[in-house]
């Protein structure tokens, strides 16, 4: 590929981010899968490009890319806002609590604000110290069980999904962090295939969308597997299941935790109560949305 004529004036690594920055801007592209804007993922994107990390010092930005390396962040830049891809799907890489996991099309792209429960061993609401098993439903790419390993690493901790496909990923980053001995993946959909046993802390982010809901076909969540998404007209369906189920897996005292819509709150508090959970809260994610319900079980 020969570099465009348009393009001949961009030769440092400062100048791609500008520009990418600017293309990812006049095509009006959305940063909801791990990057806040425009120039951190040019950022990330033109760094990937050029096999450097992303605290790369910014006093190397002035650096002359040769033509080879020009041709490289053009395809990947171009790439992003042609086909309108999440940056994670085109690097298969992308971040959680801190931590790089692998990941591409047959998994969401992590950005839980579970995140924020692992990272404080899940209190206020168990005691971290009696914490010996954990169950993630819906695990995916395997980000939040894995997460959970690292951050209580005495636990136990099992992680289920109804797709082979997402298991697959979920296998791969088990194997690359090294705690592959240490996680039980199942195949289930959702309770029907785990062997019962009582859990301290079930944790999970499954379909909260509707199917009606215009962002599956309109936004970039539309790269996603849709079956990770959509949970019926309402976007309840597995909600519902889990919670009323959730009690047969937990110790007294042990506590459901849930992501849902920012417009679920109500909805899902009342599942919870019906359940006769206690205790349940709603946990705002850093943009102040209701994000996650948590109740224990008396």
């Amino acid at each position: 590929m020969s570099i465009p004529e348009s393009l001949s004036a961009l030769t440092t690594i400062r100048d791609f981010i500008r520009w990418g920055s600017s293309e990812f801007r006049r095509h009006n592209l959305s940063f909801g899968h791990g990057f806040g804007s425009a120039l951190d993922e040019a950022r990330y994107l033109t760094l990937h490009a050029l096999d450097l990390p992303y605290d790369w010092p910014e006093s190397y930005f002035a650096a002359v890319l040769t033509e080879a390396e020009r041709q490289q962040v053009i395809e990947i830049l171009q790439l992003r806002f042609n086909s309108r891809q999440p940056a994670a799907y085109i690097t298969h890489e992308s971040w959680f609590c801190g931590l790089d996991f692998y990941v591409d099309e047959r998994v969401l792209v992590p950005r839980s604000p579970i995140a924020e429960l692992i990272a404080n061993q899940f209190e206020p609401w168990v005691d971290s110290g009696q914490v010996h098993r954990i169950l993630d439903l819906c695990t995916g790419s395997g980000c939040i069980a894995i997460a959970a390993q690292y951050a209580m690493h005495d636990a136990i901790v099992c992680a289920s999904d109804l797709s082979r496909d997402a298991l697959e990923v979920a296998a791969i980053n088990c194997k690359k962090h090294e705690v592959s001995d240490h996680i039980t993946l199942y195949q289930s959909d959702l309770f029907d295939a785990i062997p019962k046993q009582k859990f301290d802390v079930i944790v999970s982010n499954p379909p909260y969308i509707a199917a009606d809901d215009p962002h599956l076909s309109q936004g970039d969540v539309r790269f996603e597997p849709a079956r990770a998404l959509v949970a019926g007209s309402d976007g309840l369906a597995d909600l519902r299941i889990i919670i009323s189920e959730a009690p047969a897996y937990l110790q007294a005292g042990g506590a459901l935790m849930v992501e849902h819509g920012y417009d679920q709150k109500q909805a899902v508090s009342q599942l919870f109560k019906k359940s006769q959970f206690v205790d349940v809260s709603c946990y705002q994610d850093l943009a102040g949305q209701d994000r996650i319900t948590i109740g224990v079980k008396p």
